[in-house]
């Protein structure tokens, strides 16, 4: 045990989440594949979180993760910690901002789904979308998540963040470069912090929350068009079998699905993974997939459509940890 995990762990009995070891992130991940996670935290609240940043030693890896599904967790898993914040930092409630525009706060752990059903019910219009988007809210403001035309940042007034040192601070729109799946923070918005006793550089800052702005609407209406969206989705997309959504971006004026459909690759599989046949963008686990398979395809979709097209997919899915380190390895 090197001196950051006895750190750690003494630090610990300070906080009111849960601390679990080597945790199979496929319990943790919508594709159900993956290796172990050294560590795992289950924060109790912001202000326990708040907390377990201020404590957790500057080298210790920390990854913050949803609902992990836009996550492929290598077989050889994660050294360091990986916090869990879907139904952790859930804190969800209206503010009014002005007369006819109310605000909704919705904690970075709350699904998408939950933020549309909550504006609908208290008859605010423009959440809709997010209902079709199956992840939580700090990850659709991490990657601008879309659906069906409309994207996240479209409704963003202001953010929360945390970052490395266990500050909190609201960020506005104006702070980020945002584009088709892509947010990142202005380099002249963010100044890294130095650790006082390691000299480590600290940059690592995620969205604790934000704050949506939407306009006065009908409930009905509201409702109707979440259930048109998810009839949608139903009948478009390979719900049955667990994924990770569209893995691939949409090129310029183009579909990633057309395109991996026009090269012969639906119901392609390696191993468990497969493109699936209903909808060429996914990759569903067919059953007992390692994230390698799920690597490969993705690796092999990529290769052949650039063979064929000339065009260079980009993921939408983030990959991370270590590959499965066999024991006849030299």
């Amino acid at each position: 045990m090197d001196m950051s995990e006895i750190t750690l762990t003494h630090d610990l009995h300070t906080l009111r989440g849960e601390m679990r070891v080597n945790q199979p992130m496929k319990k943790y991940t919508s594709w159900r594949a993956g290796g172990e996670a050294e560590r795992l935290y289950l924060p109790a609240d912001l202000t326990d979180l708040v907390e377990f940043m201020q404590v957790s030693p500057p080298d210790e890896p920390v990854y913050v993760v949803g609902l992990g599904s836009n996550l492929l967790v290598r077989d050889g898993g994660l050294r360091g910690t990986v916090v869990i914040l879907h139904a952790r930092l859930n804190d969800l409630r209206l503010e009014q901002l002005k007369e006819g525009v109310v605000l909704i706060y919705a904690g970075a752990g709350v699904a998408c789904a939950k933020v549309a059903r909550f504006a609908a019910m208290h008859g605010m219009a423009g959440a809709e979308f997010l209902a079709g988007i199956p992840g939580t809210v700090g990850g659709a403001l991490a990657m601008n998540a879309g659906c069906y035309g409309v994207e996240t940042w479209e409704i963003v007034e202001r953010v929360q963040t945390l970052d490395r040192t266990g500050h909190l601070r609201e960020r506005i729109v104006e702070d980020y470069e945002i584009g088709y799946r892509h947010v990142a923070l202005k380099a002249e918005a963010f100044t890294p912090v130095k650790e006082q006793k390691t000299g480590f550089v600290i940059n690592e800052e995620w969205f604790a929350g934000g704050y949506f702005k939407l306009m006065s609407g009908e409930e009905a209406a509201s409702r109707r068009k979440i259930k048109d969206l998810l009839d949608r989705r139903i009948s478009s997309q390979p719900l049955n079998l667990p994924n990770a959504g569209s893995v691939f971006r949409n090129p310029p004026g183009d579909s990633a699905a057309r395109l991996i459909e026009s090269c012969g690759l639906k119901g392609m599989r390696i191993g468990g993974a497969m493109v699936s046949p209903k909808h060429a963008n996914f990759i569903v686990n067919t059953g007992g997939a390692a994230a390698a398979d799920i690597e490969a395809v993705i690796t092999t979709v990529r290769k052949t459509v650039k063979e064929q097209t000339g065009i260079e997919l980009q993921p939408e899915i983030r990959v991370i940890g270590n590959p499965r380190i066999h024991r006849d390895s030299p």
